[in-house]
């Protein structure tokens, strides 16, 4: 005989019971596990982000300073301009660019609602065959 059909009512209401803590402990920690992959996600793209920024600046840098250098005697100025007008609209788009990237296409915690989604449909399913 099992132990659910000897302890009657209390018996079945502590296995019910048990089931659920053990339901939200596992989902508890799928949360914890998203919540500190997304952050170690975020922390790596920040990192990556900052360091590859410092490199493309330098970069930039010299390389506007050597065709300010080659138009100095006659387009200095239009140079220039030019050079800030680009910058400006690489900025643009580069910022653009890096909130569309930081967007999770499935949400944060996708993981976690797809399992809560579930144990609640059967949840559902079970209440209806009773």
């Amino acid at each position: 005989m099992s132990d659910t059909s000897s302890g009657g009512l209390f018996a079945s209401l502590r296995q019910v019971t048990a089931t659920a803590l053990e339901m939200v402990q596992v989902r508890l920690a799928l949360l914890g596990t998203e919540l500190e992959f997304e952050k170690q996600r975020l922390f790596d793209g920040i990192l990556i982000a900052a360091a590859a920024m410092v490199f493309f600046g330098v970069g930039l840098l010299l390389l506007s300073g050597l065709i300010i250098l080659l138009f100095w005697d006659g387009y200095r100025i239009a140079a220039m301009a030019s050079l800030a007008l680009l910058f400006i609209g690489l900025g643009v788009v580069l910022i653009l660019q890096s909130r569309k990237c930081l967007k999770s296409p499935m949400g944060i915690f996708y993981a976690s609602t797809t399992e809560l989604e579930s144990d609640r449909a059967n949840i559902q399913a079970g209440h209806r065959r009773d």
